[in-house]
Order: C-alpha cells, then structure tokens, then sequence
C-alpha cells in the first residue's frame, strides 16, 4: 500500500507519523527533500544515512508518535512548522522546528527537521 505524500503544508506531521507508525523507514525517507538536514539531539546537523539512523532508532522503540501541531506559517512554498511530539507513553518528547518546501511535483518535504527545535 502506497502513502500519500502532504499536499498541504498542515498535513505534513499527520502524514509523518503515519509514515512513522508504519514501521517502514523507506517510507518515511521519501518525506525529506534530496540534502535536506536533520538536528540530532546534541545539536548537530547530520543528513543522509545520520538522518536514517537517528529515525531508525526512534521506530526502534515499537511505539507510535503522536503529533500535536502548535503552528504553521507558510509563504510562497516553505513552511515553518512547530510540532509537539510524544514517542510512547513518554518515552520520547519533544517540540521540533521544521522547514518544509513544497517541491515541484507539489507535495511537501523536509528541508530541516529539528525534532528538538526548542532546546
């Protein structure tokens, strides 16, 4: 079964966590634009396979996320997203900040995903 992909800017953390429970990281590596970077929880930028590891052992827990969008703000195809999220029970916590862009087939991607955008 094939996952749509946001087609609205809002929709991102919905499809994200879809994509996440699904278990399948394939999945949810088709939401993150080509070079686009992700904040790991010691500040670090890492992209790539540093990306697909820090997702990896977030799914690794075997519990679902849920996401609670605070805000989103968008202007001509990138959107700023603030994102509360809970891996679990609280096993995982945190409140992201993330760009999104809206590519040229129309559907939304990460450009940065910082899970731990507030601290």
């Amino acid at each position: 079964m094939t996952m749509p992909l946001a087609r609205r800017a809002a929709d991102v953390p919905a499809v994200f966590a879809a994509r996440f429970n699904s278990g399948d990281i394939t999945a949810v590596a088709e939401l993150y634009e080509t070079g686009s970077v992700m904040g790991g929880q010691d500040g670090r930028a890492v992209d790539g396979d540093g990306r697909l590891s820090i997702l990896g052992g977030h799914m690794a827990l075997g519990a679902a996320i849920t996401v609670a969008p605070r805000k989103v703000l968008e202007a001509d195809g990138i959107a700023l997203l603030v994102v509360d999220w809970v891996i679990g029970e609280d096993l995982v916590r945190g409140t992201a900040t993330d760009v999104a862009r809206r590519g040229a087939d129309g559907y939304w991607r990460y450009a940065v995903d910082n899970p731990f955008g507030t601290a």
